[in-house]
């Protein structure tokens, strides 16, 4: 197992390389004798009286390395709030670590700053918007009377109850007053670039980072529903409930439904991370095979569902024939029951080595490409048919810690877990089953 377990690695590290968000901006936009070229639209610099570079998320300061080796002195000056630790070297746009997922005050601080540039930016002027995973909560900027602490208590609630990210953005923009395109609202007449690194399914421009620069399709009609869903509607905090009466009364405008002088690109996505893997793999001598860059649900029901193919091409050769890497992008969610640590991706290994307890021949991975899972220094763990059984000897039950939702304490003395640092990029989960 030790052979599957290092290719699997090499594989996982593979995905992350490709999904660099440096190298994802430079391959969608270059610059030809003072003309910025992004996607297939054109920008003349000299146009321009200003620069501006704002945004937020995990990626985005590598994101930025990008636009200032294009742009250099061009720029006039930005800000971006980027997670704790997620930083790069740069010169001309600053820097601003805030909280991830809850939302905390230099978040506040950095998104009204952010509110301010995008505001002053005139007619003549181009706003350079880079927006990664984690934007959302990154970049908070509660509409009254919606406080902070009150965003992040309706943020934390719909978390724990296994809200997917679009569910969760569709009532993060109707609490705010830059996401949903009011960032490019508050821009105008300025011409707006939006570089995007995807972290959501389907790549929806108005999900990503709840969308601050693009069109919203969600309604404050949509808000209620995912609280009605999750039973919500009772638990979050007054001033949240106003908020959200005033805008189905009307009383409130919606979210800006069209925008004009806006180009939203996305440079980068789970997808090419899928198929980077799917690379490594075939040069380490595996077949591979692409699932899905769709996959989400809840993660234990997943990982059964990826235990049970697992068993298929170990019985029959199906849907692909050994050696092979069966390879899985998305992003799950995880209803919190319990007060363990962990994270989507942990879980996902945790629930997985149980459903393969005692089988040969098999090794699963499950990892962010972001290097963070949950509340942890884990991007993920991986598992085998050893993995129960080892655990058993150190006098540790698996079911009781699935039970906790505590797999980063399962997985750390059994040294499964994936330690990555923060990578600088975050285009959703990559999955890996290898079989020799």
């Amino acid at each position: 197992m030790g052979s599957l377990r290092s290719d699997a690695l090499r594989i996982f590290y593979s995905a992350l390389r490709a999904s660099d968000p440096k190298e994802a901006v430079l391959r969608h936009v270059r610059i030809s004798d003072g003309v910025l070229i992004a996607g297939k639209r054109r920008y003349r610099l000299d146009e321009f009286r200003n620069v501006y570079v704002v945004g937020a998320g995990k990626a985005s300061a590598r994101m930025a390395v990008a636009v200032e080796k294009l742009l250099g002195k061009r720029i006039t000056g930005g800000l971006l709030n980027v997670k704790h630790g997620h930083v790069a070297k740069l010169r001309r746009i600053r820097l601003n670590e805030c909280g991830h997922p809850v939302p905390d005050e230099a978040g506040v601080q950095g998104a009204q700053e952010i509110g301010n540039i995008a505001a002053k930016a005139g007619e003549d002027d181009l706003l350079i918007c880079l927006i990664s995973g984690g934007g959302s909560a990154l970049m908070p900027f509660p509409a009254q009377p919606v406080t902070l602490a009150e965003k992040q208590e309706t943020t934390q609630l719909l978390l724990r109850s296994g809200a997917n990210i679009h569910e969760i953005n569709t009532v993060r923009k109707h609490i705010s007053s830059i996401k949903g395109g009011q960032l490019a609202a508050l821009a105008w007449p300025a011409q707006v670039l939006s570089l995007i690194l995807s972290d959501v399914i389907g790549d929806d421009l108005d999900v990503i980072g709840s969308g601050p620069t693009a069109p919203d399709s969600s309604t404050f009609v949509d808000a209620v529903s995912v609280l009605d869903k999750f039973e919500l509607t009772n638990r979050i905090p007054a001033s949240v409930s106003e908020r959200i009466r005033a805008g189905m009364a009307g009383e409130i405008p919606e979210t800006p439904k069209s925008l004009e002088r806006v180009q939203n690109l996305i440079v980068g996505s789970n997808q090419l991370a899928l198929d980077a893997a799917a690379g490594a793999a075939r040069g380490l001598g595996y077949r591979p095979l692409i699932l899905s860059s769709f996959i989400e649900g809840e993660t234990r029901d997943v990982a059964k569902v990826h235990a049970a193919i697992a068993k298929e091409v170990l019985s029959s050769g199906r849907p692909v024939k050994r050696p092979a890497c069966v390879i899985s992008g998305g992003e799950t969610t995880v209803t919190i029951k319990g007060d363990g640590l962990g994270g989507r991706n942990q879980e996902f290994a945790l629930a997985a080595a149980m459903d393969i307890a005692a089988i040969s021949g098999v090794l699963m991975l499950s990892g962010g490409t972001d290097g963070s899972d949950g509340p942890t220094d884990a991007a993920g763990a991986l598992c085998d048919g050893t993995t129960i059984a080892r655990a058993e000897e150190l006098g540790l039950n698996a079911a009781d810690f699935l039970a906790r939702n505590d797999s980063y304490h399962f997985f750390e003395p059994l040294g499964d877990l994936i330690k990555t640092g923060p990578t600088g990029t975050n285009v959703m989960d990559v999955r890996l089953a290898l079989f020799g």
